[in-house]
């Protein structure tokens, strides 16, 4: 079976599942209904891939392609488009953004290439009368966008100079998230706090890091340095309930001089 006598079956495949004698609950769904699996199937793709665990990576990756399927195919009997509709589209915008492949300009590096990418990606926006952000979704986790917003801001010269100076910024708005904790007032706590998130999405990017690749790395070694603690009380035939904070610190210590925990990934 060739590519695309395997593609024609899937979307045949998916039309059934929808059809008047498919699946009751794959024909109930809605592009709406479908946002939370398209959201745990990305992730469950990025965590096989941490993993290095290749076989979970070819299952998760069709998973992530199940969903698009899915909102092909709905959007198809709404007569908004066909699922090859989104092949085509996908193969121009792939041409139309690599001129240094397809056409005759050039790119000596990956850091050119993804320059020119986002270059010609800018100028489309720009010509379709919307704002640089306007295609950021909204429905990003908050970190991820906050990067993400910056980052385009950045192409067109609003960024702070240097590191030195978001590290002042850092500082002036932790200050200003001590003054609000004192203060009280629970709103303006949230909104310092944020404040405070964002410069370090921003950080971040000048540093070079992902910040959400940074958090998961972070989110790991608690997690493993934490089960170290649970394992080390329970050959003890104990809980941390039922151990003094003291104790627990000594075994995050311990977990830490191990090398518990995975480092930090390449942004």
């Amino acid at each position: 079976m060739s590519r695309g006598e395997r593609w024609q079956a899937l979307t045949e495949l998916m039309a059934r599942l929808r059809g008047p004698k498919g699946c009751p609950w794959d024909k109930e769904q809605t592009l709406e209904s479908l946002r939370p699996y398209i959201l745990e199937e990305a992730y469950e793709l990025v965590d096989a891939i941490e993993q290095e665990d290749t076989e979970a990576i070819r299952e998760e990756a069709g998973d992530l392609l199940l969903e698009v399927l899915f909102v092909s195919q709905i959007c198809a009997e709404q007569e908004r488009f066909r699922p090859d509709d989104v092949l085509e589209s996908l193969a121009s915008k792939l041409v139309r953004r690599h001129p240094h492949v397809f056409g005759e300009k050039e790119a000596e590096n990956a850091g050119e290439a993804l320059a020119r990418w986002e270059e010609i990606k800018d100028s489309e926006k720009e010509s379709a009368g919307e704002s640089l952000l306007a295609k950021i979704p909204r429905a990003l986790p908050a970190l991820i966008r906050a990067s993400k917003l910056s980052t385009q801001a950045a192409r067109v010269g609003f960024d702070w100079a240097s590191v030195e100076q978001i590290l002042d910024k850092l500082r002036e708005e932790l200050a200003e998230l001590e003054s609000a904790r004192r203060s009280g007032d629970r709103q303006e706590v949230v909104e310092e706090l944020g404040d405070l998130l964002f410069v370090l999405a921003n950080l971040a990017r000048h540093l070079g890091v992902d910040p959400e690749l940074a958090l998961r790395s972070a989110n790991r070694k608690f997690e493993e340095r934490f089960q170290h603690i649970e394992q080390r009380l329970a050959d003890d035939g104990r809980s941390p309930a039922g151990a003094s904070l003291d104790e627990m610190e000594r075994l995050w210590q311990e977990a830490k001089r191990r090398g518990k925990g995975p480092k930090l990934p390449p942004s």
